[in-house]
């Protein structure tokens, strides 16, 4: 059974999508976990990836469920600790020739790779090439709750 799960942006956006015929899965997903009592973290980045895309596209019932989710999982703020680890974890990646990105940008993946080593979670996540490559981190469906 799995204990504790962080989500990144791409779960996190399919989840908060009002339209339920889009989200369905994943609702039913988040509810077994909770079910099994297992902690369920969201990385205030990712709910800034997230939460932007969903005021620019004026999309307010997804942004009602994304206002929703912290009363069902914990938001996990962002630490200067975190930081500084995905500081590090930015420049080794770089200096070994793995790519996460364009170099001046920052990167929430980092961030949020930091984040989950820090809690000890494994990242629920459609992006599997750049966060596994960081921590344990796997397609949100197959995680089973």
């Amino acid at each position: 059974m799995t204990r504790a799960v962080m989500l990144d942006s791409g779960p996190l956006g399919r989840l908060t999508h009002a339209d339920y015929s889009r989200n369905g899965e994943i609702r039913t997903w988040l509810a077994a976990l909770l079910d099994r009592h297992a902690t369920v973290f969201l990385p205030d980045i990712a709910d800034y990836e997230v939460r932007r895309n969903l005021i620019l596209e004026n999309l307010t019932g997804s942004l009602a469920n994304l206002d929703a989710l912290p009363s069902l999982i914990t938001y996990v703020p962002l630490a200067t600790a975190d930081l500084r680890q995905a500081a590090a974890i930015w420049a080794k990646s770089l200096r070994t020739g793995r790519t996460v990105g364009e170099p001046e940008e920052l990167n929430a993946d980092v961030i949020i790779a930091a984040q989950a080593i820090r809690l000890g979670t494994v990242i629920a996540t459609d992006n599997i090439g750049h966060l596994a490559q960081f921590t344990e981190a796997r397609p949100w469906t197959s995680i089973k709750p």
